[in-house]
């Protein structure tokens, strides 16, 4: 989900975790200590996911202009100006091509131009009011991006969020031990959100060995590992032979 990402991750199209570069559009992921060959060129992780967003997703504009979530509220014919602004077309020219006048399309680039200055006022107004030196207690937590079908039934605070892992989960050394499933959706995914920050984000096992790591968390391993599934947070092969965790 591309509104979980920060306003400069959404800008260059990836996101960093430790010493691994993430594509926003894919599982694809670039390490800070590889060189990777692109054609006939050599690049470093952070140059190399660049091309990989252009030579595979066409562009992190492109993906950003025709994202389908509720968040983007462009017209079709807003997706179609803002592609040929993105190619560095010359506004005689997308004026010929979508048979209007030149100063039609002067206006729209002005009226974009309006719209990211609103924009830019509102993200700042937002910082202040609820940001900045506020009681952290009430601040929504992200819904995670892989969830199932999320909706705002999902969304809970910081405080409900550490009150519900304290109510439903212990730990002890270092393992997590679950006393309980929750019932209601939203506390569901609490947990299973904190059991998967307690696996290795880029384990991958087959069926023995991930109900062997769930059984030390729970005592109905086969329940929480078809939670986890279910959803969103862990996925499988189809054959059930091979299961990992789900990356936003």
């Amino acid at each position: 989900m591309l509104s979980n990402y920060s306003q400069q991750e959404l800008a260059q199209g990836w996101h960093r975790q430790a010493d691994t570069f993430y594509c926003n559009y894919c599982d694809a992921k670039f390490e800070a200590d590889q060189v990777y060959q692109v054609n006939d060129h050599f690049f470093a992780a952070a140059a190399a996911i660049e091309q990989h967003i252009q030579n595979v997703h066409q562009g992190n504009a492109y993906q950003l202009i025709h994202d389908d979530s509720k968040y983007n509220q462009l017209t079709e014919k807003q997706q179609d100006l803002l592609t040929a602004f993105a190619t560095g077309q010359k506004d005689a020219d997308i004026a010929r091509d979508m048979n209007v006048s030149a100063s039609t399309i002067r206006h729209q680039k002005f009226t974009f131009r309006e719209k990211a200055k609103q924009a830019k006022q509102y993200l700042a107004m937002y910082h202040n009011v609820f940001e900045i030196n506020h009681d952290q207690s009430d601040t929504l937590i992200p819904i995670p991006g892989h969830v199932a079908r999320p909706d705002d039934r999902f969304a809970i605070t910081n405080a409900e969020w550490q009150n519900t892992v304290a109510e439903y989960l212990s730990e002890t050394n270092g393992q997590l031990t679950l006393k309980r499933l929750p019932r209601k959706q939203k506390r569901i995914v609490v947990v299973l959100d904190r059991i998967t920050q307690s696996l290795p984000a880029d384990g991958e096992w087959d069926e023995l060995q991930i109900t062997a790591i769930l059984k030390k968390i729970s005592d109905d391993p086969v329940t929480l590992r078809r939670y986890l599934i279910e959803y969103g947070f862990m996925d499988r092969t189809r054959d059930g032979s091979r299961y990992w965790i789900v990356k936003d």
